[in-house]
């Protein structure tokens, strides 16, 4: 079943987390207080929309112009060193008290540092939210995507979050750290994004609740993300922290919000995001 990713999150920021379950007997979603894997998955996809607003904003840098817009992004993106020479350069995106695009409201800023251009090796583009919401989710922290190309053909990063924290409408904090390492496999020799197929190797993503609740995610099968799906759509991913203790499997490569569940005792649970 195909989403919209906006209504997907527009969802989440009101309710967190939704999955229906194939299976009536829901006894590990039932055991489990499972808070912290309703954050992790709210975590990654503002984590991934933050990303990908730096990569928009940052890839046509070559602009004379210190005050712009850009498409799909509803703030003022005010930019130090706008020529192309001149690094590192710092893009400000200013939401103001709040503009909405596709359905998802942000306020606040986004100040996005550039050492050189992405595609370069060894530069490094920071992402730091300043009283920065996305509807009524406040979030802290910086995400630093760093370029390791070794090899021009195969363009790889390393991606981290730093001081994450996300705070629920509700006051609830929820701590966050993590790191992937990153290859694109497709759209290398295109100027555009649109094309790019980007492959998550491995990695580990940490979500601490305010409650002391702990849960870890681990690449257990290389993930498939596709910058024109919102969704993985394809690998596996180790989850273990309370009582949950097994596999995601997000299928086939197909873009669609729908992946498995897999308990350590062999019990299958659909889920939809």
């Amino acid at each position: 079943m195909k989403k919209s990713f906006f209504l997907s999150l527009t969802f989440c920021a009101t309710a967190l987390f939704y999955v229906s379950c194939g299976n009536d007997d829901n006894e590990i979603v039932n055991q489990t207080d499972n808070a912290a894997i309703k954050a992790s998955v709210l975590i990654d996809a503002v984590n991934e929309m933050d990303l990908k607003t730096g990569l928009l904003v940052t890839t046509n840098n070559g602009t004379s112009k210190s005050v712009e817009t850009a498409p799909g992004i509803c703030g003022t993106i005010t930019v130090e060193k706008p020529t192309a020479e001149n690094y590192p350069k710092i893009f400000t995106v200013d939401y103001g008290t709040g503009c909405a695009t596709d359905q998802i409201t942000r306020k606040g800023k986004l100040k996005i540092t550039l050492t050189g251009p992405v595609t370069t090796t060894g530069s490094k583009m920071t992402i730091e939210r300043i009283d920065y919401f996305i509807n009524k989710l406040k979030l802290e922290g910086t995400i630093e995507y760093v370029n390791t190309t070794t090899e021009q053909t195969i363009p790889k990063w390393t991606r981290k979050v730093l001081n994450g924290k996300l705070t629920d409408s509700d006051g609830r904090a929820y701590l966050n750290t993590g790191t992937y390492s990153i290859r694109q496999t497709e759209g290398v020799l295109t100027p555009t994004l649109a094309d790019n197929v980007y492959e998550m190797t491995e990695g580990t993503h940490t979500v601490t609740s305010d409650k002391d609740a702990t849960l870890t995610l681990t690449v257990q099968e290389t993930l498939v993300k596709k910058y024109s799906c919102e969704f993985i759509s394809k690998g596996k991913l180790k989850i273990q922290g309370g009582y949950l203790n097994g596999v995601v499997d997000y299928g086939n490569n197909d873009c669609n919000s729908a992946y498995t569940y897999t308990h350590e005792n062999g019990n299958t649970y659909n889920l939809t995001m």
